[in-house]
Parts: C-alpha cells; structure tokens; sequence
C-alpha cells in the first residue's frame, strides 16, 4: 500500500459542501484482498482503535462497520475509516469519508473530511503506518502518532483571538477566508472585505502599532493628552537602571521599551540589587529598558473597540495555594494538568511556567522553587497578570466608572488604535482613575481577547463580535453579487456578456474566463482561468464589486468552487465533453459534476437553468434558490408551466427576448440588434443573449443597461470571429466538443458561402469515439477539411488525433481528395488561407487565438497580394484595434 498523492479541496468539492482531502493510494499486492483474508488484522485493528466499534459505515448505525470488516472489506475503505478515527482520537469530530476506486486498477481516490487540514495529513501518513504495521504483524506505537496528529494541529490551529472571530464572523454569514497558516483571515469578497491578524484589522493605523509598542513614546503620548501614566526613563544599563530606581525614591517596575506579553516585565523592584537583575531580563528582549514608578493596585485589560469600551477584566497574576506537603514546582506541575490551560495562546488559560522572572518573584517571597509553602498559603509566581503568563482573569465590565470608561476610550483616541487593549493599575475601578488611585501602564495593539471571551469569574464578553460589528456595520454581511457559470458550452461568452452589462451600469466587475482573468476590462493573468484559484484572485481584489466566475468542469473537479455561495448559479447546458477523462464516462457524470454550482446558490439567490436542456432540468432537485428558467423557444412545455404558477423566465419570441414572471413579460432587446448573433444568424448566441440578460435581470440590473450592454456587446475574441479578406471569409472560434462544432456549422451554413472549408481539431484527451464523432460531425458539414492536431498532445501519439478525426469525415462520406491533413496550426492555417477560392469561408478552430490571427495577419500583409482585413485584431501587427463578431 502507498500513498501517491495528497490534494486539499478547501471549499465545497464534488464530495462534499465542506473540505476534503483527496488521497490517491496504491493497494499495490493488497488490490484483492479482503479484510477477512487478513490473519489476525481485524482483531488487533479494533484493539488499537477502538472508537471504530462507533462508526456506522454505510449501515446507518454503530457497529456497521464492524460489520463490514468481519464479512471482508477492502483495503481502501479501511484506510478511510482508520483516517477519520486517528483525526478524532486527536480531538477534531470529523466522520465524512469515501473510498472511490479509479480507471487505474489498484489506484483509489479515499476522501477523508478535516477540520484542520495539518491534521488530517498527518492522520493519512499515520493511517498509512498502522495499516502496514498491522498487515506485516510488526509493532506501532499508537499513543505517540496521536501526538504528533494532535501536535500538528496545535502548530497550525488560528489563535483563540483569530478563532473567536473566525466564528463570530461565520455566524454572521460573512464568508471566511484563511491566508496561509497564519492568524491571518480575509473576511467578505471584492470591495466589503476586510482583513484581520488576531486583532489588528484592515482599519488600524500602522503609525498606532508603532506607537503602542514602544511604551516610553505611549506614556508620552498619553501624558501630553492629560493621561494618568507613571513616570520613569528609558535607560541602556543596568548602572542606569539603579540610579533611576534611586531617582525615583520608591518601588519600579522594570521592563522592555518594545515588548508584548508581559516578557521580560518585573513589578515592585525595591532594591539595587533587583534593579541589576529586573534590568538583565528585561534587556534579553530590547536593548532598551524602561524604569517607571510601580503603581500598586489591581491590575485590569480594558479592551476599546472603534472608539467604545467593550470590555473590561480583572487579571490575576498566576499563583498557587500551598498544601503543607509539596513543593511550589510540584503545586506548578498540578496546577498546568488543568486541561483548560495550555502551550500559548492555544487554550483558554496558559500553562505557568517557572523561569528567571518567576524565581525573582518567589525570591520577594522568600521562597524558591523546592520550597514547600504552608498550608493554604498563597503563593504567587508572577507579578504581572498577563494571561500569557498564566494569569486567569475575572469580568468586571459593569463595575468601570463612567469617568474611567471616557478615560480608556480617550487613551485609545490618542494612540489612534481601532482597536486597543489598555492595560490600567488601580485600587479601585468603581472610582474615577486620579493620580492617587491609578494609572495606564500600557496601550496594546492586537489584544488578546481570550480573557474577555472566558474569564474565571464573570460573564463572557463576545469581543469578537463587537470587532465584526466595527468592520461590517449595519448587519453587513461583506458579500458581492457573485455570478457562477458553468455548463459544457457558452460559459465564455456569457461570462463576457453578463461582464460588458454591469459594467456599463457602472459596476467595477471582476470576471474569470477560458483566456483569463480580468479586472474593470483589463487583463490581469492570461491563461485558462476557470477554476477556483482564479475565482479567488477576483474575490480577494478590493475594487471588486461584481464578480462574474466561468466555471469549469476541470477546475470543480480538482479542487470544488473558489466561493462559499454565489447569488446567481448559471448552467447554460450539458452535452457530450471529456468522457474518458478523470473518470467521465456519460453525461450523467457531468450532471453530477456541474450540479455543484447550483447547489452552492444561496438563500434568496437564482438558479438558472436551460429548460431547452433535459440534462439541465435533470437538476431541478439539486438546485437552490429560486429557478429561472430560460429558454430559445415560446412555447417551451417547462417554462410555460412554470410561468403558470408564477415563476419566471426568460424566452424568445418573434426574434425578442422577454423576461416573463407569471403572466406579466417585458421586451428586453430586440435578437437581430445584438451583434454576435449575426442578425439572428447564430442561435447559439442567443440563447447566450438570452442567458445574459436572466442573470442580469435576477439581479436587478435595469432593462436598460440590458439592452445596452447586448447591443453593444462586439468584443468576443477567439468566438465566432469573422474577417473578410478580398475574396473570400474567415470564422475564428474555439469550438471543441461534438455540440460546438455542431452549432458553429448550423450558424455559418446561414451566411452563405460557395465552399464551407473547416480547419479541424479536438482535444487529445478526449474517448475515441468522441474524437471520431467531431469530425465526423465536419465531414457533414463542411466541403473541405484540414485537419490539424493541438501542439498539446495531451497523452497521444503524434497523428493520433488527426487519424481518428480523419476516421469520422471519412466515415460522414466525405472524399479523401477533399481532405488534407498538416498537424501544425499555424502551416494548416497557412494551407488553408493560400488555396482559399473566391466565395470560401474558412472556418478555423482554434488552439492558440495569438498565434492563429497572427498566421492571417502575415498571410494579408504579403507584398505581392493585394488583400486587406475588415476587422482588425489587437493580436497581430497590422494595428487591430478590435476583434468584431460581424
């Protein structure tokens, strides 16, 4: 057995609505060998895990799986029950698993659910070492791969202030996004989103960070404001240090200008002595140390959100009760086996550590770490309260002065933080904060709010949300209209359509399409950018207002949808493409696999669907949101059912397109007024019209800027691309299945033509029989052929391609003599151009638009020919200022 590869699909997959981690494993010798065929396995299997009496397998209860291993089960649904339970024995509930063998025998595809992706990695390499401990009869050391699950998690799980708003932005619907493995999320898409780490957000002024960690210019900043703050210098050695304590004349507290965390911090100095060694610990962390006057009191976090106070707690510095009987260390060591205390910021409380600070502190005391403290004796092993040290804390929100809360609010202003913990010493916070009674020690950038969200004592403060409401005001919930569309034909230029409305209605639209992706027009990454990376890219811009997502089969199936939901999911239709790839072998995979979009329409949102298509109503049942229905034809039987109860479509009647709901419809746009259908010529562009105009029109875009965006929609490269050149036409498109090459031949059989020539080509990775079917779908339709093959064989033999296209216009009646086979694009092209006869169209599937258009630039410019292109394309040399649908 051995793992091949390993691929997260973070958002919803073909698998699941949530995320998955899709592992290719090899059964290698065990392909055919069942669990019940294996000595001793089952009995030492359930021995070392035995959480997997609880799983129910496809039984639908515990104990099904059992079931399954003692009838005899196979290698690879084990492997997907043993992940799942190594994933829960490491503390993450996850139970969705698949094992789904492949078109390679042996190879299996074992989905396996994660909450954290580290984690469910490491599950499979331990899921992977158990099984072939167990199959080979050898030792494994259940307890410590457990650890090192459990470790990984630790590693990279967000931080509890990062997971309380993680989860405070999920309840308010807000679509979260990690970067990386860091703290840091992106919440909401395009121009809503805002950006947070722990809690410094998109908002927070850059010159307030500085400022707050570097304490002395704080205190300054506060003391010119009217700020209680304490006194004090900033000194360089520890000689400095002890003439500043002398200076002062009472107790310092002695700490790093710039630090966090309450390191290197030590309270209540109150001789030279101290000083020198306050000063040595507090230097390990910035060469500059500050000496203030040590203000004796309680010690509280306040925590001011856009300017309010939200929060306040009391801080406890970390202690321990004596017993009489065992040392400080060992009262320590019990004390951290509170499973609410641990490494870090990862639990609700820190685990206490004994250290240099910690040793000087007991040393006030007159104890050291071996000491054994009386009975009920209070022993405190830190001075500072910060719960980073293993403070607890205690909410005393409602106990804060009015006058004191203007205070912290007032701090916060002058620091310029938007959100700002401030830490405050005082004997009594029911009163008004005087010199006599407190101070502000600190103002902290990115606070930890753990100790607000759960205190020891008290009532939890959701912190979180207060910071969610700052950022996403007015129950915002960072959202921008997101159109998906998919479908095996018409994605692009519908992509292109709905694009060219809203932005003429003034929208900043981001779009994702087959040639790239592009921003307000312009391009930013060229390439076939359809799948959920690309989709990403657009939602994380800032100026984004609209996005508009083609979405490819192959992108959902490598790695599911780049959105949580979209507002309107398209499927223009689902025909014969790219069986025999990835496990495709009907169209009843490819329903399956395009449904995701619909399924992934949010409440109040639209699913459109071709009601011209029976693969596409096949998906009723799956599709979310509100059904709109559209359609080339009046009298279509779903539609006007449809329309009868109150639903809504769109249509074409007497060469208009309507938009109808129930018995009421509006003209939209006149057919032959919009250019890429050729005056009507082209049906497959108006069913692509009509399309555009429903996601628009569900939308709420006004009719008008409908009209207008169709009308003057003429910029569509690389599809149904017409030029004149003197004698004779050509029609670039980028058909490449059976039903476009279908419908381009249908539309330029309209245009009148003395030879209809076709330039051919399909995809190498298409079945045989699809290939065959292309061309022979060409030999019925055009009078003379070359045949080519893409420079990207995808997996075949050079010729291969061309030999099985070859095989279907044969086979279509086509003579020999009137077909010519040139592999190369560019030279079949050229072929094509130079034998060209008055009358032709040329008709040219592309692979590469560039290198296509250029081939005609160069033909048109030759000295010796008189010729001359109509349209002009931004890819040659010859100055094309567009290319034109004509």
């Amino acid at each position: 057995m051995r793992i091949l590869s390993l691929q997260l699909l973070p958002g919803a997959n073909i698998y699941s609505h949530q995320p998955v981690l899709r592992v290719r494993l090899d059964l290698e010798e065990l392909v055919d060998t069942p669990s019940n065929c294996l000595p001793q396995f089952n009995e030492r299997l359930v021995e070392m895990l035995p959480g997997l009496k609880e799983h129910h397998c496809c039984r639908g209860y515990p104990g099904g799986f059992l079931e399954r291993l003692q009838e005899g089960t196979y290698l690879a649904h084990i492997f997907e029950h043993v992940a799942l339970e190594l994933e829960c024995r490491a503390g993450y509930d996850v139970s969705f698993g698949k094992a789904r063998s492949t078109d390679s025998d042996g190879i299996y595809d074992v989905i396996i659910g994660y909450m954290n992706a580290a984690v469910a990695r490491q599950a499979v390499y331990k899921a992977e070492g158990l099984l072939e401990a167990l199959i080979h009869h050898r030792a494994y050391n259940m307890e410590e791969a457990v650890g090192m699950i459990r470790q990984a998690g630790e590693k990279t799980k967000l931080g509890p202030s990062t997971e309380a708003i993680f989860e405070a932005a999920t309840r308010r619907g807000i679509p979260v996004t990690r970067i990386g493995e860091e703290d840091l999320l992106a919440l909401g898409y395009g121009r809503h989103q805002q950006k947070v780490w722990a809690t410094i957000t998109s908002q927070t002024s850059a010159l307030a960070v500085d400022l707050a960690s570097d304490k002395e210019l704080t205190k300054r900043t506060l003391a010119d404001g009217g700020v209680p703050v304490p006194g004090g210098w900033v000194v360089e050695s520890a000689a400095a240090a002890v003439r500043a304590w002398e200076n002062l004349d009472c107790p310092v507290a002695i700490k790093p200008v710039c630090g966090n965390h309450g390191t290197g911090v030590t309270l209540n100095v109150t001789s030279p002595a101290e000083a020198e060694r306050a000063f040595s610990i507090a230097a390990e962390h910035d060469g500059r140390v500050v000496v203030e006057e040590y203000i004796a009191g309680r010690q509280y976090r306040i925590c001011v959100v856009n300017g309010k106070m939200f929060a306040a707690a009391e801080r406890i510095p970390a202690y321990i009760t004596g017993d009489g009987c065992r040392s400080v260390r060992e009262l320590v060591e019990v004390l951290n086996r509170d499973p609410r205390r641990g490494e870090g910021h990862e639990k609700p409380l820190t685990k206490v550590r004994i250290d240099s600070v910690a040793i000087t502190v007991l040393a006030k005391q007159g104890l050291t770490p071996e000491s054994v403290p009386v009975e009920d004796a209070v022993v405190y092993i830190r001075d500072n309260a910060n719960l980073s040290t293993g403070g607890t804390a205690v909410d005393v929100t409602e106990l804060v002065h009015p006058d004191n809360v203007v205070l912290m609010e007032r701090a916060a202003r002058l620091i310029g933080l938007d959100v700002a913990g401030i830490d405050l010493v005082a004997r009594d916070i029911t009163k008004p904060i005087t010199v006599e009674n407190g101070a502000i020690i600190e103002v902290n950038a990115a606070p930890g709010i753990r100790m607000h969200h759960y205190p020891a004592v008290g009532r939890p403060r959701d912190v979180a949300a207060g910071i969610i409401d700052y950022l996403f005001p007015d129950d915002s919930n960072g959202r921008i209209p997101i159109i998906a569309i998919t479908g095996t034909n018409g994605k692009t230029t519908v992509s292109r359509m709905i694009s060219h409305v809203w932005r003429l209605a003034g929208y900043f639209v981001g779009t994702t399409t087959t040639d790239g992706i592009y921003v307000d027009g312009c391009r930013i990454l060229a390439g076939d950018t359809t799948g959920p990376t690309s989709a990403k890219a657009v939602l994380m811009d800032r100026r984004v207002e609209v996005a508009v997502l083609e979405t490819a089969r192959g992108g959902i199936m490598r790695a599911g949808l780049g959105f949580d939901f979209c507002d309107v999911g398209v499927v223009t239709n689902v025909t014969e493409d790219h069986f025999g790839q990835d496990g495709i072998e009907d169209l009843q995979d490819l329903i399956y696999i395009k449904s995701l979009v619909v399924e992934r329409v949010k409440p109040g949102g639209f699913s459109l669907l071709n009601a011209d298509d029976p693969c596409v109503t096949a998906l009723i049942p799956r599709a979310k949101g509100e059904i709109v229905y559209f359609t080339t034809e009046f009298d279509n039987l779903i539609v006007r059912r449809h329309l009868g109860i109150g639903g809504k479509a769109l249509f074409v009647k007497e060469g208009i397109i309507y938009a109808a709901c129930g018995n009421m419809s509006r003209p939209v746009v006149r057919v032959e007024d919009i250019p890429v259908t050729l005056g009507g010529l082209a049906q497959h562009n108006i069913q692509n019209a009509v399309i555009a105009a429903a996601a628009c029109h569900c939308l709420k875009v006004p009719l008008n800027f409908i009209r207008r965006g169709l009308t003057t929609f003429d910029q569509n490269p690389g599809r149904l691309n017409m030029l004149s050149i003197d004698r004779f036409r050509v029609c670039i498109d980028y058909g490449h299945n059976p039903a476009s090459y279908q419908a381009l031949i249908n539309t330029v059989k309209r245009l009148g033509a003395n030879r209809l020539v076709g330039v051919i080509a399909a995809p190498g990775d298409r079945r045989n029989d699809v290939i065959v079917n292309v061309g022979r779908i060409a030999g019925h339709g055009f009078d003379y052929i070359y045949i080519k093959e893409d420079s990207d064989l995808r997996g075949r033999n050079v010729g291969e391609t061309a030999g099985l296209l070859r095989q279907g216009v044969l086979e279509a009646g086509l003579h020999p003599e009137k077909t010519c086979t040139v592999l190369e694009e560019a030279a079949a092209v050229l072929t094509a151009l130079a034998a060209a006869e008055p009358g032709d169209l040329i008709v040219i599937f592309y692979e590469k638009f560039e290198k296509v258009v250029a081939v005609i630039d160069k033909f048109q410019r030759k000295p010796q020919e008189d010729m001359a292109l109509a349209v002009i394309s931004p890819y040659g040399q010859a100055a094309m200022a567009s290319m034109k649908s004509i």
